[in-house]
């Protein structure tokens, strides 16, 4: 299922133990346009501290109650590496991350998460919900000492390939013959958690109207200047199926959109894209 990246800010992060807190934001990285963690505020509980949890960890959400469970315990989050979720997040404390809570490394591969197009295959090598406890201690010294390590690598050098998904919103948008609109939302896939499309409000140009152009179709991007050049035109944006986001979004209108673009579908076989068969 797509949904709007707002739509899932404030789901509560259920541990197998209790509430971790809620997400406030959302991580991507800018090659494959697929969000990498979930940034929730962790509340009273931990000081109020932010921490980064990876889709690999979470399962399906409870949609009524807005939760999200997690196959991780409140003892792994709170002693799980610190992060500044203000500044760019480093290759360095990914592998970090993904070595304290024993996830294998997404980049690499033919998928986008790695040997493959979905997270929970990765779920299901670590033993599932609840297993993820162990006896040992969480933080060993060892661990403790990577963790200085790391942060002085992130004051050196910082690896800014990630990027908050809150901040691309208000992005400029131009189209190779001029401007379009702004960034007003994301639609992410559940199951994949790869950000699918842009929403962009056409704003004084087109007044009131909202049309979807994919990541796939940026042709140019400058995150210092806050604005991305997508590959199509203005007379094609204008043409193309508006975006009603009180319409459910089904493949009939997805391939509506493709077909309009003369696209070919993320469905259609890329592997780096996954095949989304499960969308509904």
């Amino acid at each position: 299922m797509l949904r709007n990246m707002n739509d899932l800010l404030d789901y509560a992060i259920r541990a197998t133990d209790g509430d971790i807190g809620h997400v406030k934001d959302f991580y991507f990285d800018d090659d494959s346009w697929v969000i990498r963690y979930l940034v929730v505020d962790t509340g009273t509980w931990l000081a109020q501290r932010k921490v980064l949890i990876s889709p690999v960890a979470i399962g399906r959400p409870d949609r009524a109650s807005r939760v999200f469970p997690a196959a991780i315990t409140k003892e792994q989050v709170t002693n799980s590496p610190d992060v500044d979720t203000d500044k760019p997040v480093s290759r360095q404390y990914e592998e970090l991350l993904h070595d304290y809570y024993g996830y294998p490394y997404y980049w690499g591969g033919a998928g986008i998460w790695g040997m493959g197009a979905y997270p929970e295959p990765l779920q299901a090598g670590m033993g599932g919900f609840g297993n993820l406890v162990s006896s040992e201690p969480i933080a060993p010294p060892e661990l403790q000492e990577a963790y200085a390590s790391v942060e002085a690598a992130e004051r050196a050098s910082a690896d800014p390939h990630l990027q908050n998904c809150n901040a691309v919103i208000g992005y400029h948008i131009h189209a190779t013959d001029g401007d379009i609109g702004h960034v007003r939302g994301l639609l992410v896939d559940e199951d994949t958690w790869a950000i699918r499309y842009i929403i962009v409000d056409t704003g004084n140009w087109w007044a009131g109207h909202q049309v979807l152009v994919s990541p796939e179709w940026i042709r140019d991007l400058s995150w210092p200047d806050s604005e991305l050049v997508v590959d199509l035109t203005r007379q094609q944006i204008k043409d193309a199926p508006a975006y009603d986001p009180a319409v459910p979004f089904d493949r009939e209108l997805e391939e509506g959109i493709h077909a309009h673009y003369g696209r070919p579908g993320y469905w259609a076989g890329n592997s780096k894209s996954g095949d989304d068969a499960r969308l509904r």
